[in-house]
């Protein structure tokens, strides 16, 4: 039996998340990204193998760099034949990038000691079609220096009830941020933030409030007020989910909790 661990990418748009859903429509399942992955597994090795992710991400929501680990029973198989064989039985919104043989106790959700998270966005030019699903098109043009000023506040650990949607039952709204950053990419305007682990909706609340009080005129310490209130209330509107990439994810490093 060998461990392998896949990077995996993904267009979110067409996915109901990555968690398998298996009877949310009228007992159902939903199309999702674990649930393709373990379609495509079983097709390849003619048995049920059940895949563990680093993390969720909503409806609509994409990775370059999402992780998955699972038990392949067979060891004859070199772990980077995974890529080939998968890709030839994937869908063409799902591509493995890499895979590697880890040890058996090895969990891409719990060994995972940061994630990172990228927004893209633009302003100011027509987006063209085929990057529609993928970046959120501003009806202004922001300061970065604001922006970067607000998001200065997020730094250590933090509770983050201002940002934690209402349906999110994690018995604590801590996380630990090791860096939020606003930066420009070509055209685009990227909001780049890591973290151990995240709330959900957590990153586009977050977003979407920074870019709504940016709009309104406020400053670094208007945002820091709001963060440390602990009132969802006082978040702004929620960004949309196609602008969001799960980024990458790191498993080198010290863990916060």
């Amino acid at each position: 039996m060998k461990n392998i661990l896949l990077k995996v990418s993904y267009d979110g748009t067409d996915f109901c998340g990555w968690q398998r859903q298996d009877k949310a429509d009228s007992g159902k399942p939903l199309r999702t990204v674990q649930g393709e992955l373990e379609i495509a597994l079983n097709k390849m090795l003619k048995e049920p193998i059940s895949v563990n992710g680093s993390g969720r991400t909503d409806s609509g929501v994409h990775a370059f760099g999402q992780r998955a680990n699972f038990l392949s029973p067979y060891d004859s198989i070199p772990a980077e034949n995974y890529i080939l064989a998968l890709n030839g039985f994937l869908p063409r919104d799902i591509r493995v990038l890499e895979s590697k043989e880890v040890p058996l106790d090895f969990h891409a959700r719990f060994n995972a000691v940061c994630r990172t998270y990228r927004y893209f966005m633009s302003s100011g030019t027509t987006v063209p079609a085929h990057q529609m699903r993928y970046v959120w098109p501003l009806r202004h043009k922001p300061n970065l220096e604001t922006l970067n000023s607000m998001a200065s506040c997020l730094s250590g650990e933090i509770d983050f009830t201002t940002f934690a949607a209402a349906g999110d039952l994690c018995p604590s709204k801590c996380r630990f941020i090791e860096k939020a950053i606003f930066y420009t990419q070509e055209d685009k305007i990227v909001f780049e933030i890591s973290a151990n682990a995240f709330l959900w909706k957590m990153v586009r609340s977050i977003v979407g409030s920074l870019i709504y009080y940016e709009h309104k005129g406020k400053d670094g310490k208007f945002f820091s007020d709001i963060l440390y209130a602990k009132d969802r209330s006082l978040a702004g509107p929620t960004a949309p989910p196609w602008g969001l990439f799960l980024w990458d994810v790191d498993y080198d490093g010290i863990r916060r909790h």
